[in-house]
């Protein structure tokens, strides 16, 4: 007897899910637009995970060329053999290709992405002279942080108006314990203060931080704490370190977190 399907741990925040296998079932691609460390990742493991298909991954970034996506032939034993990229072993295999950070991606990325968001859900590999066609179970997921990319770069509205859109930001209070809790497994009064910090935190505009503190922050430093690591230690190591390298500013947060863990 098969032992039971373990779905990656994830804490639904609105109609995510259901959106999600509507766009499945209707082979439509998806946009998940928020800040870095809001889930967005670990709702599409989740997603791939309760829908039994196998997940394929892409962090998209400016040295990312549509070759390395799709495929190149290697030199081999002195043979000459093709080997395919991430997006062509997703086509083929009916796979949910995550493509993170989109917006990182070059255009000729965005080129061969397009034929496989639309009603022709095709790649042409150019190099092996292949065309494929998309299966059903086929899905294509992109992701990318709105705030941060405005001062960058940002998506085409031809190649945005291609997808289904969700906006993801950081949950309530409630629901963030709660997240935490799950994850780690941390008691209900520390996973309320570390979310109290963040709220303090992202509430203090004049700190000029570039990335508000993320619920992956907050998971991290609830798992060292919950190893036995002094809470201010903690938070200033999982928590202050990753978000700014300047000492005034670090500081001013440390003493938000000593308000905190007094």
């Amino acid at each position: 007897m098969n032992a039971p399907l373990t779905l990656p741990w994830y804490r639904p925040v609105g109609e995510e899910c259901t959106v999600f296998e509507h766009c499945f079932r209707d082979r439509l691609p998806m946009m998940l637009k928020g800040p870095t460390g809001c889930g967005k990742s670990r709702f599409v493991e989740h997603m791939a995970a309760r829908l039994g298909r196998p997940l394929v991954t892409v962090a998209a970034h400016d040295d990312t060329s549509a070759v390395d996506l799709v495929g190149r032939y290697l030199v081999q034993g002195g043979e000459t053999v093709w080997q395919d990229g991430p997006v062509t072993r997703a086509v083929r295999e009916g796979a949910i290709l995550y493509v993170d950070e989109v917006a990182e991606a070059r255009s000729d990325v965005i080129v061969v992405l397009h034929p496989l968001t639309d009603h022709r859900r095709m790649l042409y590999v150019e190099r092996h002279d292949e065309q494929l066609s998309a299966p059903p179970e086929f899905m294509l997921v992109v992701s990318f942080n709105p705030g941060y990319q405005r001062s960058l770069k940002e998506m085409k509205p031809s190649t945005r108006q291609r997808f289904v859109g969700l906006s993801f930001g950081y949950p309530a209070a409630a629901v963030e314990a709660e997240i935490l809790r799950g994850e780690t497994g941390v008691e209900p009064g520390l996973a309320r203060r570390l979310v109290a910090l963040a709220g303090k935190v992202r509430a203090v505009e004049h700190l000029g931080l570039a990335e508000q503190p993320s619920t992956r922050l907050l998971v991290d430093a609830a798992r060292l704490i919950g190893s036995g690591l002094p809470a201010r230690l903690a938070c200033r190591v999982a928590i202050v370190e990753p978000l700014t390298d300047d000492p005034e500013l670090a500081q001013a947060i440390m003493d938000l977190v000593c308000l905190v863990f007094d």
